[in-house]
């Protein structure tokens, strides 16, 4: 089964758009059990600071407590790693490095983002970045 890290601006995009290639993505995922998501610490705490961010929440029409259950229900499903691995892969933005790091744990074969600086590496080792629309082909 393919293993794939989703940033959360992916997660974000499929509460914004569901039909779109991200929404497409966790309707898989929650539908179909397509894939195992890998999560880490740090990815959840980005999650949950950028749902409170009002940029976003004026997309998002939902409940903090109803955003807090979404969160936990992300939790549920997805095979957490502790997040002890530390990795330098994205110069640009060391803050993506993250993504890169719970993928290395988690041994996922995606990391799948809207992010230019993950996605001009490319990949990382056997690790391949690639768009929600490239990953929604896939599955």
């Amino acid at each position: 089964m393919l293993r794939a890290v989703l940033d959360a601006n992916v997660i974000i995009s499929a509460l914004i758009q569901p039909k779109g290639a991200s929404g497409q993505i966790l309707t898989s995922l929650l539908d179909a059990n397509s894939f195992e998501l890998i999560v880490s610490p740090a990815i959840l705490a980005e999650l949950r600071r950028s749902l409170s961010y009002p940029k976003v929440r004026k997309y998002i029409k939902s409940s903090d407590e109803d955003l807090d259950l979404w969160v936990a229900s992300i939790e549920l499903i997805a095979q957490p790693v502790d997040g002890n691995i530390r990795i330098h892969a994205v110069a640009e933005d060391p803050d993506d490095d993250k993504y890169i790091e719970a993928a290395v744990e988690g041994l996922a074969q995606f990391v799948v983002t809207g992010d230019k600086h993950l996605l001009s590496l490319k990949s990382y080792e056997n690790i391949r970045i690639v768009t929600p629309r490239v990953f929604r082909d896939l599955l």
